[in-house]
């Protein structure tokens, strides 16, 4: 008699099965980078928690490291299976960010630059560190809501606590940004180190990678471009 599947509920499935499951039959794309959230049932995240400390801690012992006996590693599968599913990838299994919208009463109509703000996530190659600095700029007018400055690092926080790369990143970046505020021009800068080159391969620890996108009066007004990007503090 076989040994039943610890990962598996009383109907034996694993819950990562039943999320994947949900997600094809809805024919909804579960890339690195996407948010799944409203696929996972209240106390599957926590299940799915188990079942990654599971197939963690058989990529430990495929390393050939003796968790058992190594005081230094013995819980290691449970810490990295809770950092990626709450910390650093949360942004894919949680609900975005709730952002309060208010109407511009005062009709504002100038250029408006928030950052620099701290951003961490991981390239979806070897999910290596990338660590960096986004800085957005808004052009509003009379119909452009206004949200809270705070609400933008919520909304880059729960966009770049993803794996994925980083000229994605911005890009989903700005299409939330687009859809809260509804400016008439937005534009976007990051800058960050990307550990997947200073950790490993070539080992540069000072090349950065920076990419913008440029939407709406940002696009075809060189001025407010260059007045934006004169603005951006940026150190070399």
């Amino acid at each position: 008699m076989s040994n039943p599947d610890p990962l598996a509920d009383t109907e034996g499935t694993p819950v990562s099965v039943k999320i994947r499951e949900r997600l094809k039959a809805a024919r909804h794309r579960f890339h690195s980078n996407d948010n799944i959230a409203d696929f996972i049932e209240p106390g599957e995240l926590e299940k799915l928690l188990d079942e990654v400390t599971v197939k963690m801690q058989g990529v430990l012992d495929a390393m050939v490291i003796d968790t058992e006996n190594d005081h230094n590693t013995g819980d290691t599968a449970r810490r990295v299976a809770k950092m990626y599913l709450k910390e650093v990838f949360n942004g894919r299994y949680v609900k975005g960010p709730s952002v309060t919208e208010f109407p511009n009463a005062e009709h504002l109509n100038e250029l408006m630059i928030v950052g620099p703000i701290t951003v961490r996530s991981a390239c979806s190659h070897h999910l290596c560190p990338v660590i960096g600095r986004v800085w957005i700029g808004v052009m509003p007018n009379e119909h452009t809501n206004v949200i809270g400055l705070s609400k933008y690092a919520r909304m880059a926080e729960w966009i770049m606590g993803r794996p994925q790369i980083q000229e994605e990143a911005v890009v989903q970046l700005a299409d939330l940004i687009q859809e809260k505020t509804q400016p008439d021009g937005l534009a976007i800068v990051m800058e960050a180190s990307h550990y997947c080159m200073a950790w490993r391969g070539v080992k540069d620890m000072d090349s950065k990678m920076i990419n913008s996108v440029m939407r709406g009066v940002f696009l075809k007004d060189p001025n407010l471009r260059r007045e934006f990007l004169s603005l951006i503090p940026r150190q070399s």
